[in-house]
């Protein structure tokens, strides 16, 4: 079993897209190269995909999540949480809620988070990224 990576929206985003038009991108080309990874999802990003026009179906939706390892929030999520808001509010660096949550997931469960927002996340305080 190779790494466990914590996948968020963009990246499934970008996935989708390759597959629609047929034509491989980033993070095709990333999975290729890490067929072995184990890849997560945080509670948070299941969330967003059954927001989704395309999953408003549930069957449909645990289908799509069926491939991945869906991780819930705990204390230790929440904690994290707090302490990576409380350090972006206080240096000017705040990033979207969601984005947040997904950082305190990696932080919590000490994965690194794969996205091409790398930038966005790198604001984060000791969360490790994978870039596509």
């Amino acid at each position: 079993m190779g790494r466990a990576l914590i996948v968020e929206s963009t990246f499934l985003i970008d996935l989708e897209r390759a597959h629609k038009r047929g034509v491989p991108a980033g993070a095709v080309t990333f999975l290729e190269q890490n067929q072995d990874a184990r890849l997560y999802l945080p509670f948070v990003v299941a969330g967003e995909i059954a927001s989704g026009i395309s999953m408003r179906d549930r069957v449909r939706w645990e289908a799509f999540l069926a491939p991945f390892y869906v991780l819930p929030s705990t204390p230790e999520v929440s904690w994290q949480f707090g302490r990576a808001f409380r350090h972006l509010r206080d240096n000017g660096n705040l990033i979207g809620t969601n984005d947040l949550w997904i950082a305190a997931t990696g932080l919590a469960y000490e994965m690194p988070v794969v996205t091409r927002n790398v930038e966005h996340f790198r604001r984060v305080p000791g969360l490790e990224i994978e870039s596509y």
